[in-house]
């Protein structure tokens, strides 16, 4: 097993799972309570981070009793069962318990001692595995992680994901929030710190044909900071109209011989990072002309922020689906579907957002990544390109810009609202679908299996099990 970086690191946790705990946690009785979780372990670029997948509640004067050096502890019986099971998971184990106070919190002195006698026995018992405490304020939260040869680190910032995004720290941010004139009419919005949020996050857009090239357009005037982008495809005459700022000449050099153009046209990430950059010259872009499903393209976006789909594969869904509940990244699936006839007449059109959080709007246990057609792409020789929305793929399906911009700006939307914390706590958590024809909306409410391999907390399931868990990317 490789080694696991030493680095102050990040918690992902559901909006579910945090009210489970902070309801045993603060149930009203100002005293103590403890409680494990087990989390996915991810190494990024950015740092460590772990991505709660199971919560395991202490009882008290059961498995929290009594302590013989501090006020509380965990019971043996409780510890080892949980550690064991880290252990065969490959997870981090993390105990927990809290303390009084607000928005500031921290470990006492009895804390540290109890972790420095404990926790490299632990470390050695999870077999390299990291172990770690974390101590929770209603508002606040401070960790302290161990690794092997009693190397440490401490907690940056715990992020929990539902409707909407939290952050919560172990003491207030002093950081001075920097005003930008140029977005000063959204800021008055969510303010400078919400400007802040979108600077600093990384966003991952899969799919920069008709929708996500918009989305390009739409996220860099935001004033998202960086930008991951994979798309293996060259603009074309066919699909100029339907590219944000697409000029001829990405399509067509005309010195050179016709059979040349296709070779040397503009891969459509570049062209959607030009459009980023024109609206946004700070901001950091990777551009990947290459297929998302290659190993070397996936790993870019298992620790982006923020994921969109654009690209229509079943290939493509699968993967995506899998990062967001495997590595803790919320996303939204855009498209648009033109239903046409042996005939050629046109059905219900409808636009889509589907926004996938980790365990909530599986796209495998909502029917939307078809078995048949995964087989068919796997054991194509050919890369499957553009947006398959009709059954015989050598069938160019209809496309049109104002289509994908409705479905594209509710998904941008969802994601502005999601990440600066405006989004209503009992906002709509379906599905939101637009049918052009009818000019009706609609949603739709995702299931979920609770036996799915893919989002569930079965053992087998891929669920926040991190860096040790297989992604379904396609072997070159």
């Amino acid at each position: 097993m490789a080694s696991i970086a030493v680095t102050p690191w990040r918690l992902v946790l559901t909006e579910a799972m945090k009210a489970e705990l902070f309801g045993h946690l603060f149930p009203g009785d100002n005293d103590e309570h403890g409680a494990i979780i087990l989390a996915g372990v991810c190494q990024t670029n950015r740092g460590l981070k772990l991505v709660a997948r199971e919560l395991h509640l202490a009882i008290d004067g059961k498995d929290y009793v009594p302590g013989r050096r501090g006020y509380r502890m965990l019971k043996s019986e409780f510890i080892q069962s949980r550690i064991l099971r880290a252990r065969d998971l490959k997870l981090a184990y993390l105990a927990i318990h809290n303390h009084g106070g607000t928005t500031s919190v921290g470990f006492s002195s009895d804390d540290f001692a109890s972790h420095e006698r404990g926790y490299p026995s632990l470390v050695d018992i999870s077999r390299g595995m990291p172990v770690g405490a974390l101590v929770f304020a209603r508002s606040a939260v401070a960790g302290d992680l161990w690794f092997e040869g009693g190397q440490r680190a401490p907690l940056k910032e715990a992020i929990v994901l539902g409707q909407r995004r939290e952050l919560l720290y172990p003491a207030p941010s002093k950081q001075a929030h920097i005003k930008r004139p140029e977005y000063d009419r959204q800021s008055r919005m969510f303010g400078d710190r919400g400007q802040d949020i979108l600077r600093s996050l990384r966003i991952g857009i899969i799919g920069l044909g008709g929708a996500g090239s918009i989305l390009a357009e739409l996220l860099g005037r935001l004033g998202v900071g960086e930008f991951v982008l994979a798309d293996p495809d060259r603009a074309e005459v066919t699909n100029l109209p339907r590219l944000i700022g697409a000029r001829t000449t990405d399509a067509i050099i005309e010195w050179l011989p016709s059979g040349l153009q296709r070779r040397f046209a503009r891969f459509k990430v570049d062209m959607a990072a030009r459009n980023i950059r024109r609206a946004n010259s700070s901001a950091t872009i990777t551009t990947l002309n290459a297929n998302f499903l290659d190993p070397d393209v996936a790993k870019h976006f298992v620790d982006c922020d923020y994921l969109f789909l654009a690209a229509d594969t079943m290939g493509a869904r699968l993967l995506f689906n899998a990062i967001v509940h495997q590595h803790g990244i919320p996303g939204v699936q855009v498209g648009a579907k033109v239903p046409v006839s042996s005939t050629g007449e046109v059905g219900d059109v409808f636009c889509v957002a589907r926004q996938v959080t980790t365990g909530h709007g599986c796209l495998w246990c909502n029917g939307l990544i078809n078995p048949s057609r995964l087989q068919d792409e796997a054991t194509s020789d050919e890369t499957r390109r553009g947006f398959a929305y009709v059954a015989d793929p050598q069938v160019a399906a209809p496309s049109v810009i104002t289509l994908n911009a409705i479905a594209c700006a509710h998904a941008a939307d969802e994601f502005l609202f999601h990440v600066t914390g405006l989004k209503n706590p009992d906002a709509q958590d379906q599905w939101f679908r637009w049918n052009s024809r009818k000019g009706t909306a609609g949603y739709d409410r995702p299931r979920r299996d609770l036996a799915c391999l893919e989002c569930s907390n079965i053992d087998e399931s891929r669920l926040g099990r991190g860096d040790f868990f297989p992604l379904p990317t396609r072997s070159k």
